[in-house]
């Protein structure tokens, strides 16, 4: 028996999707009790691929999944290598190749999640329980009651809101809600095409398996990978207005996401090149996306026994690839925390703060690069959309976010509770 399981710790995860499984996971590696609450009759991911950087394949690795992701995913290895902006007018001309770095996982989305679940106990998961809020027991003294849909209810030590960016934990933690969930001003178009019917469709352009590309143009960019061992070519497209105010307009929840008409999707692009006018002729039911994101950004990930992880606490701009593995951080640095020989019912509290004070300028860093970036592809930048442009802009942005080891944002909290007598 771990010392966490001796002091009878019990987390409660409301939400089971890449970031909230993959906190189960971390927990349950370190003998931490929980449960997790998912919304849908199973589990699920809608959404066609995911982009892991290679700091959120060091923590798979580190949880001891990676070999099953990759598996389940048919990847053959860690083989998505440098970026390539590409030009999407007539020409497709060279802009920029992102240095070699350490390489990441183009995967299948449905197909991680499937591996996640294979590392967690059946018996600890519970299926159509939507939480409508989260309150202090008024029982239990220190203890945090989640109220779901159904009419029931569960008390847990710690509750983790890993329900994405219509969490309905957040509102406990940061107060009002509605102020806190704009609109970006961004849509995107979402399809996933077999490799074979984009060749046959004359599509020239190198979609192998180690390389993402990206098609830039005013006020639109393109960001196309493989998944699924290279059989199948994601695609998301995406259409900003940079004039508008952020927040503006405000849309009903079911129309975040939406199916819409193949001639809408090919009038957004018209007058591109014709590789992207053949690519996204492949795509025949294409959804569309109205992307919102947390804005202004949250004081604080946490209250009391309470805290949030992934786009409950941080929804991000998707221009950098880098909102799960934010999630997949949260969820690690939290498990860690919680097991620490230390960390007992009396202290969780000042631990939930300690994970706060590490994890939020970091995520904050990547959520700002995040929106900056997408300001570069669809030609805001500084130096404009040409070779010498791009390449000044972009540079090397992603350093930051793929070489940070959370070990150590694990050691700083540790430090930062010492010093303050909670361990």
């Amino acid at each position: 028996m771990t010392a966490s399981e001796s002091k009878g710790i019990k987390v409660a995860i409301v939400g089971g999707g890449v970031c909230g499984l993959t906190c189960a996971v971390a927990l349950l590696r370190r003998g931490i009790h929980v449960e997790v609450f998912e919304a849908a009759a199973q589990f699920g991911e809608i959404g066609a691929g995911v982009g892991i950087g290679p700091n959120a394949t060091r923590l798979l690795e580190h949880l001891g999944v990676l070999e099953e992701v990759l598996k389940e995913t048919l990847e053959p290895g860690l083989t998505m290598g440098p970026f390539l902006f590409l030009s999407g007018m007539e020409g497709h001309e060279m802009l920029y190749e992102y240095p070699e770095r350490d390489h990441g996982l183009g995967a299948h989305r449905p197909s991680f999640l499937n591996a996640m679940v294979k590392f967690v106990d059946p018996s600890i998961t519970h299926f159509n329980k939507r939480c409508t809020s989260v309150a202090p027991s008024a029982s239990n003294p220190g203890r945090t009651m989640i109220h779901f849909a159904d009419g029931t209810t569960h008390e847990a030590d710690v509750v983790i809101g890993a329900d994405g960016i219509k969490s309905s934990v957040r509102p406990y933690v940061a107060g009002d809600d509605a102020s806190r969930v704009i609109f970006s001003n961004t849509i995107c178009y979402r399809g996933l095409i077999p490799m074979a019917t984009v060749r046959a469709a004359g599509v020239t352009l190198d979609f192998s398996q180690s390389r993402t590309s990206i098609l830039l143009g005013v006020d639109r960019h393109i960001v196309v990978f493989p998944v699924r061992g290279g059989n199948l070519v994601n695609v998301v497209a995406f259409h900003a207005d940079h004039n508008a105010p952020l927040g503006s307009p405000q849309l009903p929840r079911d129309e975040w996401v939406k199916p819409v008409s193949q001639q809408e999707l090919l009038d957004v692009y018209a007058g591109w090149g014709p590789e992207v006018t053949g690519l996204l002729n492949c795509i025949k039911t294409p959804s569309k996306w109205s992307i919102h994101m947390v804005y202004p950004p949250l004081e604080s990930y946490v209250k009391g026994n309470v805290a949030l992880i992934g786009d409950a606490a941080h929804g991000m701009l998707p221009h950098m690839g880098a909102g799960a593995g934010q999630g997949m951080e949260d969820g690690y640095i939290l498990a860690q925390l919680l097991a620490h020989p230390q960390t007992s019912n009396t202290s969780l509290e000042s631990v939930l703060r300690a994970y706060d004070r590490v994890r939020r300028p970091r995520a904050q860093m990547v959520w700002n690069g995040s929106y900056n970036t997408g300001k570069i592809y669809d030609g805001k930048g500084e130096h404009g959309l040409n070779a010498d442009g791009v390449k000044q802009d972009i540079g090397t942005r992603w350093d930051d976010v793929w070489h940070h080891e959370v070990d150590d944002d694990v050691t700083l909290a540790v430090a930062w509770l010492k010093e303050i007598s909670a361990c």
